[in-house]
């Protein structure tokens, strides 16, 4: 069966378009977060926003302008187009990546990414805002601390499980010169290293299964002068 005029004028009507582009409206988003950020917003005109991995000699930038969504009315009346400003939309890429992280609390530590309004090259963004990177860099810097504390707890109470070590815990000892945790040795090795009697992954540099409690090593057991309740 065809559609009728009426279908047609129906179909128009309910067709997502954007109106004019306020070319003015510009923000930076700005990030020395060395590892690259991706956000979909499937209800959103534009959807897709790539931040690169950036660092504090060289932060990455995003220039962002205004959003579109559409609001349903009613069904004889067209979407209604909603705008968000450039800020709000930098705002909410910063927000929506950060907010959760591990170890992230968006105030003194968090990952070094910030957004400020207008349009901004490297040079000056570096001219105009270098207090904003170095803020930034203070307090990646107090984030990867809280995170190297979590891998410590976590470490612990785990009898050395490699998998309680998170990739941006080791991201942050690595940034903050910490190589000599026992947490960042050969984490793939660890990893693949299974238990002969429960076959639940092991850190190979423990003689004993910390899920059953075997002894899979004796000689290593018996150097560290380890006694066992029989």
């Amino acid at each position: 069966m065809g559609i009728g005029l009426a279908g047609f004028d129906g179909l128009t009507r309910r067709r997502t378009v954007r109106s004019a582009v306020n070319p003015i409206d510009k923000s930076t988003v700005v990030s020395i977060y060395p590892k690259p950020i991706n956000e979909i917003r499937h209800t959103t005109m534009p959807s897709r926003y790539h931040v690169d991995a950036g660092s504090y000699e060289n932060p990455a930038l995003l220039i962002v302008g205004t959003a579109s969504w559409w609001r349903e009315v009613d069904e004889e009346q067209p979407l209604l187009e909603i705008t968000n400003s450039s800020l709000q939309v930098a705002d909410s890429i910063v927000k929506d990546y950060c907010n959760g992280i591990l170890g992230c609390n968006m105030t003194d530590a968090m990952p070094g990414i910030f957004y400020i309004p207008g349009e901004f090259s490297a040079i000056t963004l570096k001219a105009k805002h270098q207090t904003l990177i170095d803020q930034a860099r203070d307090k990646q810097i107090n984030w990867y601390k809280a995170l190297v504390k979590l891998a410590d707890i976590g470490w612990s109470k785990s009898n050395g499980n490699p998998l309680t070590i998170a990739e941006d815990m080791r991201m942050a000892a690595k940034a903050l010169g910490l190589l000599e945790k026992d947490w960042m040795s050969d984490f793939t090795m660890m990893e693949n290293v299974k238990c002969q009697a429960c076959g639940s992954p092991r850190n190979p540099m423990f003689p004993v299964c910390p899920n059953c409690k075997a002894i899979i090593d004796p000689e290593k057991a018996k150097a560290l002068n380890l006694k066992f309740v029989e």
